[in-house]
């Protein structure tokens, strides 16, 4: 992602809430049976954005994986999609592990000018 440093995080802010307001729709519709995918996509739409960012996993945790529960709740009254943040935030995890692992983190610490 080339964008610059000053618009990366509210640029990440708009796509992590994006994905996560999709992925809570999606859950939330009675004919949605698949949660598998839903985990998937979650642990993977955080991963991403966390990776990108290169810090604050929890802030992106809680951006993507919150609509599911706020979605779901109110509709079906199962707790069970409170699971969604836990998912997001193993994908949090991972893409700030994997972010701190790559060589640019390496050259270029968080905080650092370029």
């Amino acid at each position: 992602m080339d964008v610059p440093p000053r618009w990366r995080d509210p640029t990440l802010v708009v796509v992590a809430v994006g994905l996560g307001l999709a992925f809570g729709w999606v859950d939330s519709r009675a004919s949605w049976d698949d949660t598998g995918i839903t985990a998937v996509g979650l642990i993977g739409a955080t991963a991403l954005v966390a990776a990108l960012s290169g810090r604050r996993p929890i802030l992106w945790a809680i951006l993507v994986g919150v609509w599911t529960p706020l979605l779901e709740l109110p509709a079906s009254g199962d707790p069970g999609a409170l699971l969604a943040l836990v998912f997001a935030l193993v994908g949090a995890l991972i893409g700030f592990g994997l972010a701190r692992l790559s060589p640019r983190s390496a050259a270029h610490p968080p905080g650092a000018r370029r």
